[in-house]
């Protein structure tokens, strides 16, 4: 909000924020889930994924040339991954056993 607040042409609506912190959770428990959008037919690990889109966001938010609430994308994500190991702390062990097996 205070980023925005004297720029009467941003508007942030919907639930965007939220949405990329359920996708974050999603990722946390099962990071290495195959993920597939659309109209691209190659498939690649969720967690790939999350890494991407949270640089995209940080950078198009540090950019601020946008309309998009990349804010809210960013920090819905943080929120997703943070909240889910808080509630089940086995899940951070699990994804740093994984990440550690393949390098």
């Amino acid at each position: 909000y205070q980023k925005n607040k004297g720029n009467i042409f941003y508007n942030a609506v919907g639930a965007s924020g939220a949405i990329s912190g359920i996708i974050f959770s999603a990722i946390i428990f099962n990071p290495f889930m195959s993920l597939r959008f659309i109209f691209i037919p190659i498939s690649f690990p969720a967690i790939l994924f999350g890494v991407a889109y949270l640089v995209y966001s940080w950078f198009m938010s540090k950019k601020g040339d946008s309309q998009i609430g990349h804010d809210a994308h960013f920090w819905g994500g943080i929120y997703g991954i943070l909240f889910t190991i808080i509630l089940k702390p086995a899940l951070a062990v699990n994804l740093i056993e994984q990440l550690t097996q393949i390098f």
